[in-house]
């Protein structure tokens, strides 16, 4: 999946049935496995398989109600299948459960909101994240689209310089790819269409 996310597959479709075989391996050898069904419902999103992606992330959630990252996994798989609103109840608990959980609580959490149109709840989701980890690339990306769909360019160019900082090399196209999981097609162009217009290419 990691291959996916950093570009550097050469084929992401083969890297993605790879992962999703592995994920299906794990739940074949103990069907109890919470993690298991999380990511193989958040893979599943990769193939627009929402319904299947939802199932999945609420079987986890069943096997261990109080996980705090299979909460915000399927909180995520929410958000990517269109379901924001739920999905931030769902990544909120994650955060209650495990206040010092990891930082792609937050990243999921600010997605979510700028799916739900709460941009000013986005921008601070983001910046909780970078508080925690202030050279994290996808929280600056982000915060760059977040800025750039609420008009406050000088924000969002700076968010964006921030970004050629940590990687003088992102690829926008690279991005674009691993937008492709929302099944809201006009919220990838809106995000795409703000990191151009901030600079990144």
């Amino acid at each position: 999946m990691n291959d996916i996310w950093f570009g550097t597959t050469k084929s992401p479709q083969e890297s993605l049935e790879k992962a999703i075989e592995l994920a299906q391996k794990a739940i074949a050898l103990d069907d109890g496995l919470p993690d298991g069904h999380a990511i193989l419902g958040y893979l599943y999103c990769y193939r627009r398989e929402y319904d299947k992606a939802i199932v999945e992330g609420e079987r986890a959630i069943a096997i261990n109600p109080s996980g705090a990252w299979v909460h915000s996994l399927c909180g995520l798989i929410l958000t990517y299948a269109g379901r924001p609103e739920e999905a931030i109840q769902l990544i909120k608990k994650a955060i209650r459960l495990n206040p010092f959980g990891q930082i792609w609580y937050y990243i999921y959490l600010g997605h979510a909101y700028r799916s739900a149109g709460r941009f000013e709840e986005g921008v601070a989701a983001y910046k909780q994240a970078l508080l925690a980890s202030p050279d994290n690339i996808f929280g600056h990306v982000n915060l760059a689209a977040i800025y750039g769909m609420m008009g406050r360019e000088k924000e969002a160019r700076d968010e964006a310089a921030e970004v050629l900082r940590i990687n003088p090399k992102f690829s926008l196209d690279n991005w674009a790819r691993t937008m492709s999981v929302f099944k809201d097609q006009s919220l990838i162009d809106n995000v795409i269409g703000a990191l151009r217009k901030a600079g990144l290419k």
